[in-house]
Formats: C-alpha cells, structure tokens, sequence
C-alpha cells in the first residue's frame, strides 16, 4: 500500500506545478519631482487539491497474495509558493488523507475494525533563490514530514541548477534522503508515541526483524536542452540507496508444504537502484504540444521496468486545453517473489506483494484545464482550475480510478525595491 500511495503521491504532486517568475512593475504614475523609483512584484499562489482514488483487486499482500486489494483515498492539499522577487521562492504544502484499506482490515481478521481505516498527514517546506554572484545558479532546499499510525518519514534534500548564458540549456544535480521509522502507535488512542512493529495476529509470538528503521539515499541529475523552436530534450539519470527494514511487517508470506507454513515477509536490508528517464517536447502547432517519456529501471533485487509515456495537450481556446495521456508500463518480478503458497520452506527472502510480481499495466487519463488568469492587483483573483480523471489497470488483476481537482488562486502586490 505504501507504494500505491506514494506513485499516487507522485501524481498529484505533478498536478501542482511551480508558480509563474514575478513580473518586474511598471513606472511610478506621478511624473516629477520624484526621481523613479524601483518597484518589485511579489507573488503569491494558492492550490487547492481534492482527490478521490479507489482500488479493487485480489492479491493481498497482507493475506499472502490472495486477497481483497479495496483501497479507498481521500485526499486534501493546500499549496502555498510565495515569490517575494524574481530572485527568491518559498514553497510549502500541506495535506492530509483518509484512507480506507479492507486488506489492512486483515492483519488481525477482525472485518470492519479500527484498523480499516487510517489518516495520513504530510507537509513539506522548500526554499530556492538565484545567486547574486551569478545569477545562472539557484540553490535549493526543502523537507517536511509524512505521518501514518505506522510509519513515519523525515525528508530532506538540496540541489544546485545552473542555466546556460543563452538560456537553452540547463544543468541540475539533487541529493535528498528520507528517514523511515516504521513503528506503529503514533496517532493511534491511548498511544500517540512510536511503539512497536505490527506483525499479523497470528505471528506476534516472537520479534521478526531486528530493527525498526529504513534509510533512504537519492543522488538526481537533470539536463534540459532546447533544440529548437519546436524540440526541447531531457535525460534524469538517478542512483538512490535504501538501507534497513525494506520488508513490510504486516504482510504475510505461504509456503510449499504440508504444514502450511506462515511467516512475516522478509527481504534483503540493502537496495540499490537505477532509473534513467528522458523526455522529449515537441511543439507541433501554436494549439498542440506532444510530451513524450520513456524510463527505464533496474534495482538489486532483480526487478527491472519500462515505462513509455505520450500526453498531448491541446489548447481549444485561449483559456481552454485538454490533454489525454497513455501510459505503458512493464516489469519483471524481484527474484524473492512466489504467489501465494508457492515459496520453498528452505527460502531465506520471500514476499507474495505483487507489487514486486511480474506484470504489466496499463494508464489512461485526461485532465481539462481553464486558466482565464484574471488578476486583481493587491488581491487574491482566480487563475485556473484543473480535472483530472485516470483509470489504471494491471495485468494481475488491480484496476483504480482516480478523479482530482485543483484550483489555484494568485496574488501580484507591486512594493518598492532598495535601489
């Protein structure tokens, strides 16, 4: 589930892009005697995003691979970028989702309890700023936090972006880590502490893994190049290292024999991974652009994906645009995978998620966005607001709907600037 979460994480957060570069004033109105005065613009967004995902599936990880998957997330966002000057960004955001989970509900098989649904709260706080020294770089800088009953996440990460004297091209190199606390209790009644890992009713008679933690290390490049007119051209190479508790403690694993055997899923406490993206623009006409993706991955526990990715927005009206999207993705299974039942008792590493099965998927989306930018000056004034709808479907079976909306309100204050 967590990985389900964080993909769907990952695709809202896209839908929540950075605010426009602040737009230097105009002359002062009053003519002599005064000499002119330096203005600055500062410039505030607001986002609002509301999101609804459900999930249907049989092949739980938390029931040995054979299962009710019904997942339900209600999602809320506020996003706040806060430009002062064309100099300097603040970033921040704020949300919190419900979550409804009938696989989670079988940890101890007690249908229809507490544990069916869960809250998750998240925030994040970033800083970027263009040097004075030399205004081709930015430096930048965020964390923030994510806070479930059994899992909590501390992040923090930095880059540095240089641009081209042109502006065609543009170099990034970004490090982030992520500090993962994987005891349960902290929102939980008569808790609110970390206090223990959750393991399936059944296998609580012993402590399965001898740590509680999970560390988590991504070195990302960036190289953005403009063509031409109508071509731009990017390549994200990443290397990202996790090192701890990478198993889940609530999913259980069935083994080969008689005896039915029944353990915690258990999986090696290093991983290395490899993406690398590219993506190529092409602006066809003043009304159609076509965004083209491709990412290939491989990791050390022998998985190894491809995704192929085309959206194509296109602009009916000066304030309307429609973009539908297909993406194509397939993967190999990790070599610790079986399906239910189907691992050796003499196994060392084993898990029946099929999140880490073979499989290949298939999403289908289209988002409508109205940007009539109505501005206020000194007032907050409506600048856009986007649908999305997507359907994703796996080959093994799981299929989701996704429905979200963002509203974004902006705000342009002229002030005076030191000379």
């Amino acid at each position: 589930m967590k990985k389900r979460l964080l993909t769907l994480a990952c695709v809202l957060a896209a839908l929540a892009a950075d605010a426009q570069t602040p737009v230097p004033s105009a002359y002062p109105p009053d003519p002599p005697p005064a000499p002119y005065t330096k203005q600055t613009v500062s410039q505030t967004t607001l986002r609002l995003l509301l999101s609804h995902y459900r999930q249907t599936g049989r092949h739980s990880a938390v029931t040995g691979g054979d299962g009710t998957e019904e997942l339900t997330v209600q999602a809320q966002e506020l996003a706040l970028t806060y430009a002062p000057d064309s100099a300097q960004t603040l970033v921040a955001n704020v949300g919190v989702d419900a979550i409804t989970s009938a696989s989670t509900d079988r940890i101890d098989y007690v249908l229809s309890s507490a544990s069916r649904v869960d809250y998750r709260a998240h925030g994040n706080v970033g800083y970027r700023r263009r040097l004075a020294a030399d205004p081709r770089v930015t430096v930048s800088g965020q964390s923030g936090f994510s806070l479930e009953s059994d899992y909590f996440s501390l992040p923090v990460g930095a880059a540095v972006t240089h641009r081209s004297p042109d502006g065609s091209r543009e170099l990034t190199l970004g490090v982030q880590a992520f500090f993962d606390d994987l005891r349960w209790g902290r929102v939980n009644p008569g808790y609110y502490r970390p206090v223990k890992l959750i393991y399936p009713v059944e296998l609580r008679t012993q402590e399965w893994y001898s740590t509680y933690r999970r560390t988590s290390l991504n070195v990302t490049g960036a190289w953005q190049q403009v063509i031409n007119r109508k071509l731009q051209l990017a390549l994200y190479p990443e290397v990202a290292y996790q090192q701890g508790l990478l198993a889940t403690p609530f999913h259980r694993v069935y083994f080969a024999d008689d005896a039915r055997t029944v353990r915690v899923e258990n999986l090696p406490g290093t991983r290395w991974k490899l993406p690398v993206g590219a993506q190529l623009h092409w602006f066809a006409t003043g009304r159609v652009v076509v965004r083209s993706y491709y990412r290939w991955y491989w990791d050390s526990f022998g998985l190894t994906g491809h995704t192929a990715q085309l959206e194509t927005p296109v602009r009916l009206s000066p304030f309307l645009t429609v973009a539908p999207l297909v993406r194509l993705y397939q993967q190999s299974a990790v070599r610790y995978f079986e399906p239910f039942s189907g691992h050796s008792p003499e196994a060392t590493f084993y898990t029946s998620d099929y999140d880490l099965s073979a499989f290949t998927s298939l999403n289908l989306a289209l988002s409508l966005r109205y940007a009539p930018h109505l501005e206020r000056p000194g007032r907050f004034g409506f600048q856009a607001f986007d649908v999305r709808y997507s359907h994703y479907r796996r080959s093994d079976g799981l299929a989701a709907h996704n429905l979200s909306l963002v509203v974004e309100v902006l705000r342009n204050r002229p002030r005076p600037a030191a000379n």
